[in-house]
Formats: C-alpha cells, structure tokens, sequence
C-alpha cells in the first residue's frame, strides 16, 4: 500500500509516518533525506537550495523504485502539498492520501519555535491552497481514495 501523507510544515507528517510505519516499511521523507546529504552541524531543518536540489533528485529516484514494490511492502511517502498531477499519479497507484493538520494556529507555533520562519509562507500558502480545492464536506484530517 502506498500511503501519501500531507499537511502543512510542522504539521507532524513525519510523527504520523513514525507511528504507523514497522521497520520493513518504505519511508520517503524529504526532510530525512535532505539531512542525511547534509554536512555535520547543519541545521535539523536545513533549506539550503543546493541541498535541497540533491534531495529532492534523491527523493524522485527513491519514489521510483519504491512504487515500484508498493505490493510487497507499505510505502510512506510525505508530500507537502502535491499539485493535480502528482495527485492524480498517486491515484492511479491506487494511494491513500493521509492530511496531517492540528490547525493553523497549532502550525504556526511550532514553526516559530522550530523551524526556519520561511516556513510560515510555506503554511499559509497551503491553508489558502486547500481551503480553495476542498469541498464542503471533506473530512479535514485524512482523505482514502
């Protein structure tokens, strides 16, 4: 099974991801990634747009293989904010699409105590962005196809 799992910055993607997640599970966490290509003494949240550009060829080629054994072992993969294309691929996989949000206001305290405040653009524009694509009615917390 893949499951994508979306939300915010410091939403608590990656806790989410913990939790369910056994050992012979497939993670794919940009943030996990973008740290293990890091430098010592970088920051935990690291923004550099270099690394971040390596990360992410990383990242591509790690989706690739691993949706690719989707059927033999569950697949975790945190995407922020996936546009209609890369929605409607993880559709056709068959996905299931998680949404962490504990609230904007909860967010928005954590990125101010943890993160770079870049981060706050970064969450605004996904509550703006879901607010104008979710439909009355659609459940706020997760969302199976």
């Amino acid at each position: 099974m893949l499951y994508v799992v979306t939300g915010p910055p410091a939403s608590g993607k990656s806790s989410w991801v913990q939790s369910h997640a056994k050992p012979t599970d497939i993670v794919i966490d940009l943030d996990l990634i973008t740290r293990a290509i890091s430098g010592p003494g970088a920051p935990q949240w690291n923004q550099d747009p270099l690394q971040l550009n390596v990360a992410h060829r990383a990242r591509y080629a790690a989706m690739d293989a691993a949706f690719a054994v989707r059927d033999k072992t569950d697949v975790y993969l945190i995407h922020t904010m996936p546009q209609a294309k890369a929605l409607a691929k993880y559709k056709r996989l068959g996905a299931r699409i998680v949404t962490v949000d504990p609230g904007r206001d909860v967010v928005m305290q954590r990125i101010d105590a943890m993160r770079d405040p870049e981060m706050r653009r970064v969450a605004a524009r996904w509550y703006s962005s879901r607010s104008a694509a979710l439909p009355q009615g659609m459940p706020q917390y997760s969302r199976d196809w």
